[in-house]
């Protein structure tokens, strides 16, 4: 298969519109930084040519009418053909997804940061934090992104990033060093909480697997792509979900709060959960399926955390 043209395209702008015809009409699935073909062509098109991502509109123009040589095209058009015949996010094909702002290093061992929590992030968790938390932890980090986009956002906090995935630290570990974290943010290999005894935080923050069995079987390539181990959580994608619920509660400091994603697993939580006041985030940007529990509340109603789980 080939996605050449009998002459290279000689623009910017013709590149980004070749790519793009071209995905559409393999009917790609999009949803690891991009939700249409035009912008993943772009970022494909801008990645080769080291091309700034956040210009200003003026500067874009210029850009697109920038000329592209025929060793330039030869890149690009490679980028074109992957993603239409391997069908993995483009960020696999880079090695860099983006997530608050900030670039982050990634590969086929984590999921392509995507999470609705860079807007908390950008808000410094306000108005959900009393005050400016001290140690923060990113519970199931894979790359990291949340756990250093946060250091970045609070720069007197510390950070503890877990993950089971020693693959996945490995990447994080990368992130940590890219922007010169290693004095506030440590990389910690932890089943949950397995590995933290005698840890407390202010903040605990976690994109943890919430995809159910049904979902996880049906899910188009591009997903299909990611670890398995980062994405399934269960018949009802609760299962790591119920064990932060039991045990977070003992790592939270007395004022401390956890918010986590569960995406289209809501739902399952609810009916899992029905007397938990669970504190449903909204976001300007979209997103969806993240909730916020309090110290006290994981308290309050932990009996039914651990009666459910029985």
């Amino acid at each position: 298969m080939t996605l050449s043209t009998k002459t290279h395209p000689l623009t910017v702008r013709a590149c980004i519109e070749h790519g793009a015809a071209q995905f559409h009409q393999a009917k790609l699935y999009f949803g690891h930084g991009t939700d249409n073909a035009e912008d993943e062509a772009f970022w494909l098109v801008f990645y080769v040519l080291s091309l700034p991502f956040d210009a200003d509109e003026s500067v874009f123009e210029q850009l697109f009418e920038q000329k592209v040589t025929p060793s330039q095209w030869a890149e690009i058009e490679a980028l074109f053909l992957r993603r239409v015949t391997e069908r993995v996010p483009a960020a696999y094909l880079t090695g860099e997804g983006w997530f608050c702002g900030y670039a982050f290093t990634v590969n086929e061992h984590v999921l392509v940061p995507r999470s609705p929590i860079a807007e908390l992030i950008q808000q410094q968790f306000q108005p959900w934090l009393n005050q400016a938390p001290s140690r923060v932890l990113d519970m199931c980090t894979g790359c990291g992104c949340i756990g250093i986009a946060t250091a970045l956002s609070l720069p007197n906090a510390q950070l503890d990033l877990s993950d089971i995935s020693t693959q996945a630290l490995a990447v994080a570990e990368q992130n940590i060093q890219r922007y010169d974290l290693a004095g506030r943010v440590t990389a910690i290999h932890s089943d949950v909480f397995s590995a933290l005894a005698g840890q407390q935080y202010d903040l605990i923050v976690s994109n943890p697997p919430y995809v159910d069995a049904n979902d996880l079987a049906t899910m188009p390539a591009e997903y299909q792509a990611e670890p398995e181990i980062a994405l399934g959580s269960g018949d009802d994608g609760l299962d790591i979900t119920r064990r932060l619920l039991r045990e977070a509660a003992d790592y939270l400091t007395p004022q401390g709060l956890m918010i986590i994603e569960v995406g289209n697993s809501g739902e399952n939580l609810e009916s899992a959960f029905p007397s938990v006041p669970f504190l449903w985030l909204e976001f300007e940007s979209g997103g969806h399926g993240v909730f916020l529990i309090r110290r006290d509340e994981l308290l309050e109603y932990q009996a039914d955390f651990i009666s459910e789980s029985l």
